[in-house]
């Protein structure tokens, strides 16, 4: 099998001065202000009916930095504001290209504090990261080395809601290599009791991160509910009481499903789940918080990017298939089987644990398909995240 070329983001996290923390917060501050006016332009030239590109936006930038309400966009560098609208410019692209809603503006509060670098904007040596507009390096926690001979083509620094320091160097990771070919393919039907339930018989464990922190959470909850509004000392720190319990959660999560699509995708060659629409299901408020603990959004996405990574298959079959309801040892359908029921004896005798017994039927389900196509329309997603099936619509752009 031909090797890829895999770009790969290798993210550390790190401890500024205060200078350096100041520098940074201003240049998110920039980036923040030029993306939000040159969206507003963007916004109003279409409803001129005119276009306004990436070119005529950068054109507005330089006048912008040349007046005087906002010459501070000048004091910061100009790498990350190029390439806030690039991100702007792609943002557009994917509208029209119906892969994505129309661009929102940011909000100081809400949004993501993040700059990108490119390579004209930092600098790599003897080990050590120095931005543009800054005199020295950044105390970066090297948790693990880059790829041997990597050179990092952007520097993306941020900070999450908890104020914790991140800088991610994108390159090309010459180790991931498609794995040698397996036999073995496997059958994966997602769930709340047990999180994955394999068509070999074996249940993994639900770990419920989000539950095992709950009352630490509502605690800090209730009393960042109790402080007055505003931008207080000791609301910021009810705030951030809070923001480190969730990323103490979002970590824990991510760590386990990363091992886990990893060794999925190490011992199989092709793996199958279900196409569930994850948006729709948390609507039931009964199931909303288990569902979104779980994240099962998140391990397809894992499991699909790290699949094209290594050489492997993942298929996944049409949400409407009977998986449960159907017997895999003689194929009889059963009229209905409500959330309850976690056990059914078939007519021809045969006792089925429902979860087992549907990730056999999706496993057969989608080497059917994949073979012969079967009448189970499988679902291939990209590992970015979109339909295979969708192609290249209009391009216009505002």
């Amino acid at each position: 099998m031909t090797a890829i070329q895999v770009k790969r983001a290798f993210k550390y996290r790190f401890y500024p001065t205060d200078a350096q923390a100041a520098e940074l917060s201003r240049t998110f501050g920039c980036v923040r202000k030029v993306y939000n006016m040159a969206l507003a332009a963007r916004t109003e030239a279409w409803a001129r009916q005119e276009r306004v590109n990436y070119n005529q936006t950068s054109a507005m930038l330089t006048e912008w930095k040349k007046t005087e309400e906002l010459a501070y966009l000048g004091e910061v560098s100009a790498v990350p504001l190029q390439q806030a609208l690039r991100h702007l410019q792609a943002a557009f692209t994917g509208f029209f290209g119906k892969r994505a809603k129309y661009p929102r503006f940011k909000s100081r509060k809400k949004s993501c504090r993040s700059a990108e670098y490119t390579t004209s904007g930092f600098r790599i040596r003897d080990g050590q990261l120095t931005l543009a507009k800054m005199d020295r390096p950044l105390d970066i926690v090297w948790s693990r080395p880059l790829p041997e001979g990597a050179s990092p083509s952007t520097v993306t620094v941020s900070q999450d809601s908890a104020g914790r320091w991140f800088v991610s160097m994108l390159c090309e990771d010459p180790s991931v290599r498609p794995l040698p070919a397996a036999d073995a393919a496997v059958g994966i039907d997602v769930g709340l009791d047990h999180l994955l339930t394999l068509s070999t018989g074996e249940k993994i464990a639900n770990p419920r991160h989000e539950r095992k922190d709950r009352a630490r959470l509502a605690r800090a909850q209730r009393e960042l509910s109790r402080k007055a509004r505003g931008d207080g000392a000791n609301r910021c720190k009810a705030r951030l009481k809070v923001a480190r319990i969730h990323a103490r959660i979002t970590d824990r999560r991510r760590d386990h499903l990363h091992k886990l699509t990893t060794r999925l995708v190490c011992e199989n060659q092709t793996l199958v789940i279900e196409d569930l629409t994850v948006r729709n299901m948390v609507k039931n408020r009964s199931l909303a918080r288990a569902i979104s603990d779980a994240a099962w959004s998140q391990f397809r996405s894992l499991l699909e990017y790290k699949a094209a990574w290594y050489g492997r298959e993942v298929i996944a079959v049409d949400r409407f298939f009977p998986s449960s309801r159907l017997c895999s040892a003689c194929g009889a359908l059963a009229e209905s089987m409500p959330l309850s029921v976690r056990t059914w004896t078939c007519a021809c005798g045969t006792t089925h644990d429902r979860d087992a017994n549907a990730a056999k039927n999706l496993l057969a389900a989608g080497l059917a398909a994949s073979v012969c196509g079967a009448g189970v329309r499988p679902q291939r997603r990209t590992p970015d995240g979109q339909s295979a099936t969708k192609q290249k619509t209009s391009q216009r752009e505002p």
